[in-house]
């Protein structure tokens, strides 16, 4: 954190007062400079603490002010004035100029000498860039470790973590190999229009808006091999570029990876994930986080139906999550994520699937479990995807009836209504009896439901009781009746106008 001149003065050893401008005392101060010149706006370049002893700040108000002036214009922090060498005091009109420009002047004690402010500036610049530097390795080891787990992608979303910023890296036929922050789609657009300088180039920076827009040429040998785009909303710190370019590094080597290696690492990470859905607990913990899980730690499982070719579906869960397993099984892909951010990560997913494939992608989505119960989220998973209809569905979001019928066929629901077969030919008998099981039995308010008269409601539920055989005094004939109605009403939806 900069040294503002608020934070001078309280150091108590210096016994600074900030005597005007004291609406400017959070200005960062870059550095402190002694000089006795009556305009040393020249040698100034913003940010500095003046230090003087008032020999040449004038000899009027007048004088004065216009001093004061010329060091705001030229962006300086504070003004520092020794009160024990040339002058007592610090002069009314300089005071009035400090509040006026709003640049604090701050009265020097005789007793300090400006080497001994100067040291306090440069040890606090000295502990800020350490911070800095510090900053930047803790980040590059962030950088390491995403490569290890999640490959490109993994580097990607740790650098937009990194910098709030938004970025993607594309293959030499602009294919979107890795994408993170809320401004991909334009910061794609912005590669495929600075494609042809960008290439001459190697590497520049544009704006776009209100934004900068950083792009560079992705290369381990000679050939580039794709470029990283990195929009900010500001212009990037020497900290900043310095992590840009390590993620540069990181991923031009990732891009090299030879095919094989590419290979093996996704057989290795279908067997792994069918060892864990077998439950032989024969994973070792080192290949786990190799893959981006905690042994100990919660995960959400998903399955796919109708995901297209699954090389190709394989390239999309690459893009889109850092840390994953997945095994094909039938005719279903199963994937497994940690549970952090999973539901975000896995919606995102199904999105760039039914984008791929042009059609909805069916499946479910587990509640969050142990890792070591994976068997149970699996399970969730699949009653989710069953129970989907054809769409995405979340264990979670389902209701007990829901999973009992929703994924049911035509020809399953029809063996469900059977029961209500024999009350098909009155077109008052069903809704007769779903308004009698829905209020509990009670004659009295059915009939209000249905806008009846009591004795009309009496007389077709004997009717009812007639053609089922059966007096439905039974709790389990009215949950067996019940099943057979929302299975009916289910059949009626899904007919045809």
């Amino acid at each position: 954190m900069a040294l503002t001149v608020r934070d001078l003065a309280e150091v108590d050893s210096l016994g600074l007062v900030v005597v005007a401008g004291a609406r400017g005392a959070d200005h960062e101060i870059s550095w402190a400079h002694a000089i006795e010149l009556s305009d040393p706006t020249p040698y100034l370049a913003g940010g500095e603490l003046v230090m003087t002893t008032g020999i040449n700040i004038g000899a009027d108000a007048a004088a004065q002010s216009a001093y004061v002036a010329r060091l705001a214009a030229a962006g300086t922090a504070a003004l520092a004035i020794d009160t024990g060498t040339t002058i007592a005091y610090v002069p009314a009109a300089v005071r009035a100029a400090g509040d006026d420009f709003g640049l604090p002047v701050l009265e020097v004690p005789p007793s300090t000498p400006f080497i001994a402010i100067a040291r306090v500036v440069i040890d606090a610049l000295k502990a800020d860039e350490l911070r800095s530097v510090q900053a930047v390795v803790d980040a590059q080891e962030v950088l390491a470790r995403a490569t290890l787990r999640g490959g490109i992608p993994g580097v990607v979303g740790a650098l937009a973590d990194a910098l709030s910023a938004t970025v993607v890296v594309v293959d030499t036929d602009a294919t979107v190999l890795a994408a993170a922050g809320h401004a991909q789609e334009r910061l794609v657009a912005v590669l495929g229009e600075q494609a042809g300088t960008a290439a001459r180039h190697g590497a520049q920076v544009t704006v776009d808006g209100d934004a900068y827009v950083t792009i560079q040429n992705l290369r381990a040998a000679q050939p580039v091999r794709g470029r990283l785009a990195v929009r900010t909303s500001g212009a990037m710190s020497n900290a900043d570029r310095l992590l840009v370019a390590h993620a540069v590094s990181l991923i031009s080597i990732a891009i090299e990876k030879p095919a094989r290696l590419v290979d093996a690492e996704q057989l290795l990470r279908i067997a792994v994930t069918r060892e864990l859905l077998a439950g032989s607990g024969a994973v070792d913990d080192a290949v786990l986080r190799y893959f981006g899980f905690e042994p100990d730690g919660d995960v959400v499982v998903a399955s796919f139906t109708g995901a297209g070719p699954l090389l190709a579906a394989e390239h999309v869960l690459g893009r889109v999550l850092t840390s994953f397993l997945m095994a094909p099984t039938g005719d279903e892909i199963v994937i497994v994520v940690p549970a952090a951010g999973s539901r975000r990560r896995i919606r995102t997913l199904v999105e760039e699937l039914e984008r791929q494939t042009g059609h909805p992608v069916s499946g479910g989505m587990s509640l969050p479990g142990r890792l070591a119960d994976v068997q149970t989220a699996v399970e969730q998973a699949r009653i989710a995807a069953h129970s989907s209809a054809g769409r995405f569905s979340e264990f979670g979001a389902l209701s007990p009836m829901g999973v009992l019928l929703d994924g049911r066929s035509a020809a399953e629901l029809r063996v469900l209504a059977a029961p209500l077969d024999s009350l098909a030919g009155g077109d008052e008998l069903i809704p007769t009896l779903a308004a009698f099981l829905g209020r509990n039995g009670q004659m009295e308010a059915a009939a209000a439901e249905l806008a009846v008269h009591r004795h009309t409601m009496r007389n077709r539920m004997r009717r009812i009781c007639q053609l089922l055989g059966d007096d439905l005094e039974s709790a389990d004939t009215r949950a067996q009746l019940w099943l057979a109605l929302r299975a009916w009403q289910l059949l009626e939806s899904r007919r045809p106008g």
